[in-house]
């Protein structure tokens, strides 16, 4: 029977690693075991409590203003009394957090297969997301398995000499999740506030946006707003105190532009559900938003999910201004366009990527 360890630390990881907890934990001829490291903690907790998942582990290693230094040490010290202790057959990690690169070189150091979920997205730009980038190319370098959202990040891992008989195709775990999360009867204060207006999504705080990017993003939504006055915006701030003082200094003041704090995740789903059209820097809504069938533009110059701006469900504007308020625009003003991207082909999956991952995970005689 394998033994199978679960790590995870960010509210992103949590939320396409807890369907995958959810249905290991369904099957008898495996044990599951979940390591969470607290890398966020109010964020990733108020997951946990939505998916129901109890932590085996919690490392809790997140601090005050904590860096980069702060949390790889912290992860990886953290992970050898609990690879010690439970002796895992497999240590499955997800995507490209700093837990996710710790996690996996712990592993690696005690010489325990790694599985990474979410593997093959690329940039192939070390400084685009940052350290994302670095991160999920280290990951790939360190796992045994391969779990590829898609042929385009199967062949990335190919092209860098990554087994092909470790490699599968699984679609993105966090579609799975949206079965969980998106509720038809749900209600919410802030979307009864919207509801007569355009509701415009905002998600940013990318490190390599923060600073004179971030406040060219904001100016752009800000000039949106002053032109349609049928729209609103709802932007759940990040908790990084850096973002926060941008988004208020070019955001607030307007009566139609709510700064609000970070949505649970069942939350934030159910308001992207019935949202007009989203603008994020960040990743896994890239692949959530195209399934509920929201056009999304990237506040980014690269993207390591190409496959949505392929199949016309992304559009990458960049952090320059005046491109960001045009491709606004465009979709505010032409119901052609915005019809073709709100029903642009999702690829990313079908909702049965953690059945599939599942049953490699517990193949007899696998490890």
């Amino acid at each position: 029977m394998p033994k199978i360890l679960l790590v995870f630390g960010t509210r992103p990881e949590a939320v396409k690693m807890c369907p995958l907890v959810a249905e290991l934990k369904t099957r008898k001829e495996a044990q599951t075991w979940v390591c969470v490291t607290g890398q966020h903690r109010q964020m990733l907790d108020q997951v946990l409590r939505v998916f129901r998942i109890a932590p085996d582990y919690d490392l809790s290693v997140m601090k005050s203003r904590q860096t980069l230094f702060d949390v790889t040490a912290g992860v990886l010290s953290g992970m050898y009394p609990v690879l010690q202790q439970v002796h895992p057959d497999v240590l499955v990690v997800h995507g490209d957090t700093t837990t996710t690169f710790a996690a996996a070189l712990a592993g690696f150091y005690c010489q325990i297969p790694v599985a990474h979920v979410e593997a093959g997205l690329r940039t192939y730009d070390l400084s685009s997301p940052y350290p994302e980038e670095f991160n999920r190319q280290a990951v790939g370098m360190l796992s045994a398995f391969h779990f590829a959202p898609t042929e385009t990040a199967r062949n990335h891992l190919i092209q860098e000499g990554r087994d092909p008989q470790r490699i599968y195709v699984t679609g993105n775990t966090a579609i799975d999740a949206l079965k969980t999360t998106v509720l038809s009867h749900y209600r919410h204060p802030y979307l009864d506030w919207a509801e007569d207006s355009r509701l415009l999504l905002v998600t940013a705080h990318r490190r390599e946006n923060l600073g004179t990017p971030m406040r060219h993003m904001f100016r752009a939504i800000r000039r949106v707003i002053g032109r349609y006055q049928d729209c609103k915006v709802l932007y759940p701030i990040h908790m990084n105190p850096v973002v926060r003082n941008i988004a208020e200094e070019e955001l607030c003041g307007c009566d139609r532009i709510r700064l609000i704090e970070p949505l649970e995740v069942l939350d934030f789903h159910n308001f992207l559900a019935r949202c007009y059209l989203v603008l994020t820097d960040s990743g896994g809504i890239q692949e959530e938003a195209p399934a509920l069938g929201k056009p999304v533009l990237v506040m980014r110059d690269t993207t390591e999910r190409p496959e949505g701006v392929h199949s016309g469900a992304l559009r990458l504007v960049g952090t320059d201004e005046e491109r960001i308020y045009q491709a606004v625009c465009s979709l505010l003003d032409h119901e052609e366009e915005y019809h073709k991207m709100s029903h642009a082909v999702n690829p990313y999956g079908d909702g049965f990527a953690c059945k599939r991952i599942a049953d490699v995970l517990c193949q007899k005689d696998l490890f």
